[in-house]
């Protein structure tokens, strides 16, 4: 499935979305939909230069859009960057927080500095965007953040007790942020997704699959049987789900964690 080449639709014309981690993956899936459907489109990432090629993507579909180089680790340059959208728009109505990494790797060999890490991306980060962007939805009184976890903040394997824990937490964020900004017309919603065929995961495919002497290739096609459907997300999959969750049509759910993995924990 190739990236939108035409504006499906206008249903955020008018609207302000922030996206974290949008300089590749669902993260750029998700500023290119919200472009698409009429959004002005914050991206915020700390690799500039992809964050700027999504950034220009998204604008072909006339959408105003902003690069801001961000590093989520820094509670001061995801401050700085949510002050620089509001002083140039006005406004934040969506949050997609999706900057995230992977590592993983049995439990005696976890080094400290590796855990501290992973924690400061996947789960501080996420919970610094969602501190910040709150007073400002109050302030509108209407919001809609969507939080992106993990199929394996659902489950865990061997070997992901680190990542299993940061996406747990994530899961664990959006229902208390849910019960706290409803009374405020916020929604806040979390989306696990299973394998998505993203650079991350193929990079993971390559190093898992060396361990069990097979190819990156035949480590996805192992997962993809794995799954109900026989096959691995595209991230434009999983931007779909997050656009519906910050639409109109979903302002009467929130607090889930809903998970998009075709199926890969029913089989």
């Amino acid at each position: 499935m190739s990236e939108l080449k035409e504006s499906e639709s206008d249903r955020f014309s008018g609207q302000v979305a922030v996206i974290t981690g949008s300089a590749m993956g669902i993260g750029r899936a998700a500023a290119i939909r919200f472009a698409s459907e009429g959004a002005s489109v914050a991206c915020l990432d700390i690799e500039e230069e992809q964050n700027e090629t999504t950034a220009a993507d998204a604008a072909a579909f006339g959408a105003q859009t902003t690069a801001i180089a961000c590093d989520v680790r820094s509670h001061a340059e995801q401050a700085e960057a949510f002050e620089a959208i509001v002083e140039e728009w006005g406004r934040v109505d969506v949050l997609v927080a999706c900057a995230g990494v992977y590592v993983g790797g049995p439990l005696p060999d976890i080094p400290p500095e590796r855990w501290e890490d992973l924690v400061a991306v996947n789960l501080t980060g996420v919970l610094v965007s969602n501190s910040l962007v709150a007073p400002i939805m109050i302030k509108q009184g209407h919001g809609a953040i969507v939080n992106i976890s993990s199929m394996a903040g659902k489950t865990s394997w061997p070997n992901s007790a680190e990542y299993s824990a940061t996406k747990s937490g994530v899961v664990g964020v959006t229902r208390s942020a849910a019960m706290e900004l409803g009374p405020h017309g916020i929604t806040v919603n979390a989306v696990c997704p299973g394998n998505t065929l993203t650079g991350m995961v193929r990079q993971v495919a390559e190093e898992i699959g060396e361990t069990l002497d097979m190819t990156g290739d035949q480590w996805l096609a192992m997962r993809a049987e794995d799954t109900a459907l026989k096959r691995l997300a595209e991230p434009e999959e999983i931007a779909g789900v997050i656009a519906f969750l910050a639409s109109e049509d979903a302002r009467y759910i929130t607090g889930q964690s809903i998970e998009v993995d075709g199926g890969i924990i029913l089989a």
